[in-house]
C-alpha cells in the first residue's frame, strides 16, 4: 500500500487485526483495559478508510471525513455485542457510514426543517436498534409501530434528508471514460431546433461525419440519453460518450 497521510496518520502502516485478535481485545476492553480499546481503534482504521472512499466526490476534505468516520468506529466498538454472531466489520460499517451521512446532512447547503430532521434521526436510530436486535433490516411497519407515526411521515422525513447528487457525479467507468448522472437524464422539453438555432452551428454540423451528426441530433435535438442513443445506433454507451465529446470538440473549433 502506498504511503498516504490522513490526519497525520501514515495509512500504509496501519495494523490489521484478525477476527480472533479482535475478540480477545473486546474481552479485555470489557474487563476495563483501556489499552485494548485503543488497539481496536487503530486496528480498524483501514475499515474507516475503505468507507470514506464512497464519499470521495462530495467535495469534503478527506481529513474531515476520516475524523467523522473514526467517531462512528469508536461508537461501533463501544456498542458491539460479542454475543451476537456477527463479524465486527459487518456491524461497524453501517455505523461509520451513518456517522458520515449525518455529518454531510448537517453541513448540507440545502436546509431541512428541524421537525423533519428530528423525525428522520429518530427513524434512523430506531432502524439501527431494530437491525441490531433482530440481525436484519427492519420493515417500515416495524419502525412505524415503534415510533407510533405513519409510514408516510417516515418516508417524507427520510426523503427530506437525502443528499443531493451532482449531475457530474460519475456512475460508471468504461475504458477510462466516465459516464455521469447527467448522461442518464433525457431532456423532454428540448424538442425543437432551439439548440441548433441559438448556437448557430448548422454549417459546422455539415463538416461532421454521418454518425457524429446523428449522435448530436439524437442527444441535443431529440433529448435522448446516451444509453438510448447507444441502443438506437447499436454501439456501447462508452462509444457514444467518446464520439459525442469528439464531435462537440470539432464544433467548437469550427464556430470559434
Amino acid at each position: 500500500m502506498n504511503k498516504v497521510e490522513i490526519c497525520g496518520v501514515n495509512t500504509s502502516k496501519l495494523p490489521v487485526l484478525k477476527n480472533k485478535e479482535m475478540r480477545k481485545l473486546f474481552v479485555q476492553m470489557i474487563d476495563g483495559d483501556t489499552g485494548a480499546r485503543e488497539k481496536l481503534v487503530s486496528g480498524n482504521l483501514r475499515l474507516v478508510l475503505s468507507v470514506i472512499q464512497r464519499f470521495n466526490n462530495r467535495g469534503e476534505y478527506v481529513d474531515d471525513l476520516f475524523q467523522v468516520g473514526c467517531i462512528g468506529l469508536m461508537k461501533a466498538i463501544d456498542n458491539f455485542d460479542l454475543g451476537q454472531n456477527v463479524r465486527f466489520s459487518t456491524y461497524a460499517v453501517p455505523m461509520i457510514v451513518g456517522e458520515i451521512r449525518r455529518y454531510l446532512r448537517d453541513n448540507a447547503p440545502v436546509r431541512v426543517s428541524r421537525s423533519l430532521r428530528d423525525i428522520a434521526y429518530k427513524v434512523l436510530q430506531i432502524r439501527d436498534q431494530l437491525a441490531h436486535q433482530n440481525a436484519r433490516e427492519p420493515t417500515l411497519e416495524e419502525i412505524s409501530t415503534k415510533l407510533m407515526i405513519s409510514r408516510e411521515e417516515i418516508i417524507l422525513a427520510l426523503d427530506s434528508i437525502q443528499e443531493p447528487v451532482s449531475l457530474f457525479e460519475p456512475i460508471f467507468h468504461d475504458g477510462g471514460d466516465p459516464i455521469f448522472v447527467m448522461d442518464q437524464i433525457s431532456d423532454e422539453k428540448n424538442q425543437d431546433e432551439k439548440w441548433l438555432n441559438v448556437i448557430s452551428v448548422k454549417d459546422a454540423l455539415e463538416k461532421l461525419n454521418k454518425r457524429e451528426k446523428l449522435i448530436l441530433t439524437l442527444r441535443f435535438y431529440r433529448g435522448k440519453t446516451q444509453m438510448e442513443v447507444a441502443d438506437e445506433i447499436g454501439i456501447s454507451q462508452a462509444q457514444v460518450s467518446r464520439l459525442e465529446k469528439s464531435a462537440l470538440g470539432q464544433l467548437r473549433k469550427h464556430i470559434q
